[in-house]
């Protein structure tokens, strides 16, 4: 009996070609263990089911056959297992070669270098600086007075802020909204600390993916705060995994250091936690895994010890709606269903605001999952656990077409301490 194809990897990006001249589906390695990006032509993108560990060539070639009416397909079927292997798309020893190589050199660098310089925003300083500018001065009247009501209760305790980690260019308002509420340089701010809880998109659910590298960026080396990192990893334990290799890729954290590193000099000193999705059923909560509770304990010892010189930045983005994310139908922003979508939306934030973890989370998962796909209840959960007297002020919110057929929403939150006197309100 031939040998079952290898599996294809579950977690790669697949989606189609948005090319019309070149129809089909691109394949990409989100975790950059392989730099390959494949086209799969469509007669062949139906051919892809074969690869599940249990079909052979011979069932492949066979699919192949009976889809395109050809008998000769054998050289065409051997070039797709090729293909597919050399780029490491398959769980075979290929894929094993590569992941092992790209891990150690993560381990084995001084830095966490820039992965979306070039990309997700300009590689060089002044470029950057100019782009960031553009940003924050673009920020209409109505957010420049959201800025003034927020930054006055600064000196009360600002606790934190939620902003997206959407392409930048994207996001712009809502990013200038949400670091327009941070307060200006000042004397002492060489001992503020950036506590900065980033949507893990890769990484193990239920887990804190958390490394003691320094940040790179165009802008300069932003120092990791080691010394709180090991304290939560010894206090979580298996709740953490240490120097996640997630953190080379994941842009959710990297684009909050540029901003902050904007306002405050590269060697903006932080602290950075990738959070892990989490994985509940019957109507429990996160923290009924004791891995959850170990961290979100340990951070929120952390948060009250500490409270003078912490600051918190999700990185967090809210619903996924369309094509791109496994959707039926084309979406498009602030239209049809996509007005549904905002009030659910709202009613999230809003509890957010409240401070009502328990009701933030139950409202996640009214429908038995995340329908909406937030990219960020994590991150939102973590915060509102380990710092509970939190209140948040909304400053702006936002969907945006990252695509023809796809929409993604964002906003932006302030938050100060319950004990302000001040209630959550809109902006």
């Amino acid at each position: 009996m031939a040998a079952p194809l290898p599996r294809l990897r579950a977690d790669l990006d697949i989606m189609p070609s948005p090319l019309r001249e070149q129809p089909g589906l691109i394949i990409r390695d989100p975790f950059r263990f392989s730099e390959v990006t494949l086209l799969i032509p469509p007669l062949l993108a139906r051919c892809l089911g074969c690869f599940d560990g249990e079909q052979d060539e011979g069932e492949l070639r066979a699919t192949l056959a009976r889809l395109s009416g050809q008998v000769a397909v054998t050289e065409a079927a051997r070039r797709l297992v090729s293909s597919l292997h050399e780029a490491g798309f398959l769980e075979d020893d290929r894929f094993q070669e590569l992941r092992g190589a790209r891990e150690r050199e993560f381990a084995a660098l001084g830095e966490r270098a820039s992965a979306h310089a070039g990309s997700g925003y300009p590689s060089e300083s002044a470029a950057l600086t100019d782009t960031l500018r553009g940003y924050f001065n673009g920020v209409s009247k109505a957010g420049k007075a959201a800025k003034a009501k927020t930054t006055a209760k600064a000196g009360k305790g600002l606790l934190g802020i939620a902003a997206p980690h959407v392409s930048p260019e994207g996001g712009s308002a809502s990013y200038a909204a949400a670091y327009h509420a941070l307060p200006k340089r000042a004397d002492g701010d060489e001992d503020r600390i950036f506590v900065v809880l980033g949507t893990s998109h890769y990484g193990e659910p239920d887990r804190f993916g958390m490394t003691r590298k320094p940040f790179a960026t165009p802008f300069g080396i932003a120092p990791t705060e080691t010394a709180l990192v090991d304290e939560l990893c010894k206090a979580a334990r298996d709740g953490v995994t240490v120097e996640d290799y997630c953190h080379a890729v994941e842009h959710s954290i990297e684009f909050q250091v540029v901003f902050l590193q904007y306002l405050y000099g590269p060697r903006v000193r932080i602290l950075p936690i990738l959070c892990g999705a989490f994985f509940t059923e019957n109507g429990k909560l996160p923290e009924a895994d004791d891995r959850v509770a170990r961290f979100v304990d340990a951070l929120g010892e952390l948060a009250a010890r500490r409270r003078r010189h912490l600051c918190f930045v999700l990185g967090v983005d809210f619903a996924h709606v369309g094509r791109r994310y496994g959707d039926g139908r084309a979406a498009r922003a602030y239209e049809g269903p996509l007005a549904a979508v905002a009030k659910r939306d709202d009613a999230r934030v809003e509890r957010i605001a409240a401070g009502d973890a328990e009701g933030f989370w139950n409202l996640v998962m009214e429908r038995g999952g995340d329908d909406l796909k937030w990219c960020g209840s994590s991150p939102i959960y973590t915060f509102l656990r380990a710092v509970p007297e939190a209140r948040g002020r909304r400053l702006s919110y936002e969907q945006w077409n990252i695509d023809d057929a796809s929409v993604v929403s964002f906003g932006a939150l302030a938050f100060t301490p319950e004990n302000t006197g001040r209630r959550p309100e809109k902006a």
